[in-house]
């Protein structure tokens, strides 16, 4: 093809040819190799510099949502208006100082309360030493009621029983998130009926519904031990398990709460509910800790085929 007249080729559209390289000998390829040697690393440093774009680009698009910083922040809002109004009112609702009560525990005591709920049968001493009227702290005093061990079973059934429902390939967020609200509900049921009762019955005591919270939540230390049973060695290891969890959970609030509720033959006076409507409600109370134990765990062990 001819060149018109006066068209001079720019310097940059000139193709320079490289020199035909030596392969020693060796069969020449099909086609030569064209690109230049700093093209790679030109392309290397162009990714590099790039490479909060490439790499974190759907990072940057959420962050550079505004309906995302929006949520973003009035989430964080809420969470400090949250965090303020408990630190102001809290104590309007608890004291702090008598929760701090409940909490005051040790590492021997936790080991000697776990030991004491799933083998209550050797212990002799139940009663609780005070303190100028005041109960002494649960770490000096293992028959002391806690709210501890409760709250760290309570958690540690719920991931125990996420692991249930993972090896059952049934396992959801939503799902967890229902069985661990429907756990502290059935909880928080039980305190209202009980205290109900306690004043339907006129039953004057010292027991305190912190106590109450303590002695009901003890029951998730068992539904632990359960659920490894059934884990471990099936339907068979599940249901040995909640025997002998129930059993030591009565025997447990038997001793525990007839020492608390039931008044001394000498102060036994039919005004204040009767000996009787206390021994019931005794009975009531260690009853249901094994109903809810099994109710709350059956549906997390595969039933055997």
């Amino acid at each position: 093809m001819d060149i018109p007249s006066g068209y001079v080729r720019q310097p940059h559209e000139q193709r320079r040819r490289q020199p035909r390289p030596d392969y020693g000998g060796g069969p020449t390829p099909l086609f030569d190799d064209t690109s230049s040697p700093a093209e790679p690393t030109n392309y290397q440093n162009t990714r590099q510099d790039q490479g909060p774009f490439y790499g974190g680009m759907a990072g940057q698009q959420i962050l550079a949502d505004p309906m995302a910083n929006m949520a973003m922040q009035y989430g964080s809002s809420l969470a400090t208006q949250g965090k303020d109004v408990m630190e102001k009112h809290i104590d309007k609702f608890v004291s702090m100082s008598k929760l701090k009560y409940y909490f005051a525990v040790d590492t021997t005591y936790v080991g000697k309360k776990l030991m004491l709920l799933l083998f209550p049968y050797m212990h002799n001493n139940w009663s609780i030493r005070y303190n100028k009227e005041e109960p002494v702290a649960p770490r000096y005093e293992v028959n002391a009621p806690d709210l501890y061990i409760p709250a760290m079973a309570f958690v540690t059934y719920i991931l125990v029983a996420g692991y249930c429902l993972g090896t059952q390939n049934s396992f959801t967020p939503e799902l967890l998130g229902m069985q661990a609200s429907s756990a502290l509900v059935w909880l928080i049921l039980e305190i209202v009926v009980i205290t109900m009762a306690m004043y339907i019955m006129s039953v004057a005591t010292d027991i305190k519904t912190f106590d109450l919270l303590a002695f009901c939540g003890y029951k998730y230390v068992g539904m632990i031990a359960v659920l490894l049973g059934g884990m471990l060695f099936g339907s068979m290891g599940y249901y040995l398990a909640l025997a002998w969890c129930s059993a030591s959970m009565f025997f447990f609030l038997l001793r525990t709460l007839r020492l608390v509720i039931l008044p001394d033959a000498s102060h036994d006076m039919v005004g204040s509910g009767g000996n009787k409507g206390r021994t019931y409600l005794v009975l009531a109370i260690a009853v249901l800790q094994p109903l809810f134990m099994c109710w709350l765990t059956r549906h997390l062990i595969p039933s055997p085929n």
